[in-house]
């Protein structure tokens, strides 16, 4: 437990302390999830409320009786047996992709799997798997990642303003798309359209659009820069590249091991409802809590030799990537299903590649809860 007198907040690193953290919301409430971690000026402010974006607490950051209604709409979609039942989808789109990637190196030599690859692969993947119309995968993948600049990134003023408005498109696109009234029944948007709250009531439009941004980002987003990370260090470890496109279950594994050692989402907020105590420190209420997933994963007490990526771990599932109890990512299956089906795809299509030479390291995505590689060049 360690508490910075610059940001405020107390973080929180340790396994048992953040699965603690992470399993009593009552205590450690999500409120604060998707603040903004930049204070917003007046004259972004300005160009949300114009816009009419508004982000009541949906799933993420909600702690009221609606979340779990809400949920169960969103994890009819993203269960088990939906994600294994959506592995020949996913592997057409990879194959499909990995196409224009092979002709890509044939013509030019070099390819960035990140852009080409790890980043298109999960949103074709999410718009198919939802029902998405009526927009192209890079404006989605373009509003998405403003998304995440604006909220959990420290842009300049300038910045924000250039961000806010593509939030606001984005926010308008969804609300349009809600209210329209176009949707299939079947559709993860017809779904929320029939859904009602704990009162009876129909589900209102805006927490409908909070629950859609919300599902969006993270099905696209840090699932793009999970796979880009897996096949990055995949890459780099002797062997596993040519390992990974025939021994069964290595791609899995191996997705695991990189889940744990060096996550998408690397941290999360919450805010203490009440005053109470953390392995021994004393927390006030109101404290602004931050929980770190990646520094749990290194835990030592419960992964051994955490430095070492190990790919037959015995408790290879323990980490804490995404969350723990009420609010556990409901997407995991499908981001480790697409991460798994990319890797051992990527490796079987083009054997041969190397990082492209004299890339050196990369550019990294940095905000406060994001951490992933920008590039990743291929020859």
């Amino acid at each position: 437990m360690h508490h910075d007198p610059v940001t405020g907040l107390w973080l929180v690193s340790r396994h048992h302390d953040v699965r603690q953290v992470l399993l009593d919301p009552d205590v450690f409430l999500p409120d604060n999830a998707q603040h903004s971690v930049t204070p917003l000026p007046v004259a972004v402010l300005r160009v949300l409320a114009r816009g009419g974006f508004s982000l009541p607490p949906a799933l993420a950051n909600n702690g009221s009786p609606t979340h779990a209604g809400l949920r169960r709409v969103v994890t009819r979609f993203f269960h088990a047996n939906r994600v294994a039942d959506a592995v020949p989808v996913i592997e057409r789109i990879a194959d499909e992709l990995l196409d224009e990637v092979r002709s890509r190196i044939d013509s030019t030599g070099d390819c960035d799997l990140f852009t080409s690859f790890a980043q298109l692969l999960p949103c074709r993947v999410l718009m198919e798997l939802l029902g998405i119309r009526g927009v192209e995968p890079d404006t989605l993948i373009r509003w998405s990642d403003a998304s995440l600049e604006l909220f959990w990134g420290r842009p300049t003023p300038e910045r924000q303003l250039e961000l806010a408005k593509l939030v606001v498109d984005f926010h308008q696109w969804l609300t349009a798309t809600v209210r329209g009234g176009m949707a299939a029944s079947d559709s993860f948007i017809g779904a929320l359209a029939r859904h009602r709250l704990p009162d009876g009531e129909p589900l209102d439009v805006e927490t409908a659009v909070g629950v859609c941004f919300f599902v969006f980002i993270a099905g696209q987003s840090t699932t793009g820069q999970l796979i880009t990370t897996v096949l990055r260090r995949a890459l780099a470890e002797p062997g596993m590249w040519s390992r990974v496109a025939g021994e069964a279950g290595l791609a899995e594994a191996w997705v695991e091991e990189v889940l744990r050692r060096e996550p998408p989402v690397t941290t999360w907020r919450r805010v203490t409802a009440r005053a109470t105590e953390l392995s021994g420190v004393r927390l006030p209420a109101g404290a602004q809590v931050l929980v770190m997933l990646l520094g749990s994963g290194s835990d030592p007490e419960v992964f051994p030799s955490p430095e070492r990526m190990c790919p037959r771990r015995e408790n290879i599932r323990h980490h804490l990537a995404f969350g723990a109890g009420r609010h556990r990512c409901p997407g995991a299956s499908l981001a480790r299903t697409e991460a798994a089906v990319a890797l051992r795809a990527a490796a079987r299509r083009l054997p041969g590649i190397r990082p492209a030479a004299g890339a050196g390291e990369p550019p990294m995505l940095g905000l406060l809860s994001f951490r992933a590689p920008l590039k990743m060049v291929v020859e």
